[in-house]
């Protein structure tokens, strides 16, 4: 797979591999902890060496996942993890971003990882409580005790990314973005493009809606956080279908998969864009990474552009408390 390069000359694989999925929020994981590794493994071999966890994600458990898959492959990997949450008694209640607590995460993560580096360190949400020049501070004194190499923002406005930046250079800003979820378009990309600042998709499969392989029949299972956002109603995702229709024929006519062609059209926005699908299969991983061999014309590009708009996307991202926790 060919490389990309993020913001400060960073460079990684054109798709990386989000691993949370491994550990929560997508219902029961069917395979044990030793087949996730082999996922995780597999992914370097098939030419990912981007991966991305965060602390919350378990909480913990991810990191430690992460860190022992990878820990024999270092030197062929770049890792980004995440801090910014109040952990207690096994789950997140609520934002912390004071640098004592940055700084205190930052070590925690070092020993989950097993790596004497975090090579990307995001900012998991902005905490309104605290200045984003604190926060940038906090992050540039680990860059300068060689803790961390690179410093991230999730789910950050244009504004705040730019406050951020003028204290320590921004890598990368992390935030949903796909074929219908358009919201870093007005602003936050043209802020990143500015600045020379990477982007990092994450679901940028839209959850597994864009894939074609959850329709409104669909079982959401107990733990799977879908069953909480408002897109994936029954009703949503019938409504939603058409434009899934849509993908799905352009990728039988390009002998591609629907997931291909949502990956493809990412890849085509700027060279600075480098998507993050997760999954628990090793198949996926192959056909993901596969993406990058997916041609689209700039007609069919063009049309991909103006799907969203064309066809409507019903139900909101998120649910209403986690709205509230995004784009400040």
């Amino acid at each position: 797979m060919h490389t990309r390069t993020l913001g400060q000359g960073l460079q990684v694989s054109a798709i990386g591999l989000g691993a949370m999925g491994m550990s929560q929020s997508y219902g029961p994981n069917p395979g044990a902890r030793d087949a996730m590794i082999g996922v995780l493994r597999g992914a370097v071999e098939r030419g990912v060496a981007f991966f991305d966890t965060a602390e919350v994600y378990g909480p913990y458990i991810n990191e430690e996942l992460v860190g022992d898959a990878l820990a024999p492959l270092r030197d062929q990997v770049v890792i980004a993890t995440k801090f910014g949450w109040r952990i207690q008694d096994g789950r997140s209640v609520g934002l912390d971003s004071r640098p004592e607590q940055v700084k205190r995460v930052a070590d925690a993560s070092l020993r989950r990882l097993r790596v004497d580096t975090i090579d990307l360190f995001y900012q998991h949400r902005v905490d309104p409580h605290v200045p984003i020049e604190d926060v940038a501070g906090a992050v540039a004194e680990l860059v300068q005790a060689g803790k961390v190499r690179h410093f991230g923002l999730s789910e950050a406005a244009a504004a705040t990314i730019r406050r951020a930046h003028a204290v320590h250079p921004v890598t990368a800003v992390q935030s949903e973005y796909s074929l219908w979820t358009r919201d870093p378009e007005p602003e936050v990309l043209p802020t990143c493009a500015q600045l020379g600042i990477g982007f990092v998709p994450f679901s940028p499969l839209g959850k597994g809606f864009l894939t074609g392989t959850v329709t409104s029949a669909t079982e959401l299972s107990a733990g799977d956080i879908r069953a909480s956002i408002p897109r994936f109603s029954a009703e949503n995702r019938t409504a939603n279908q058409a434009l899934v229709e849509h993908v799905t024929r352009l990728a039988q006519a390009k002998d591609a998969t629907p997931g291909q062609i949502a990956l493809a059209w990412l890849l085509a926005q700027h060279p600075w864009i480098v998507p993050i699908p997760g999954t628990r299969r090793r198949e996926r991983v192959e056909e993901n990474a596969a993406a990058t061999r997916v041609p689209l014309s700039a007609d069919e590009l063009a049309d991909l552009d103006d799907l969203a708009a064309r066809v409507g996307v019903q139900g909101d991202r998120y649910n209403e408390h986690h709205l509230s926790l995004v784009g400040r």
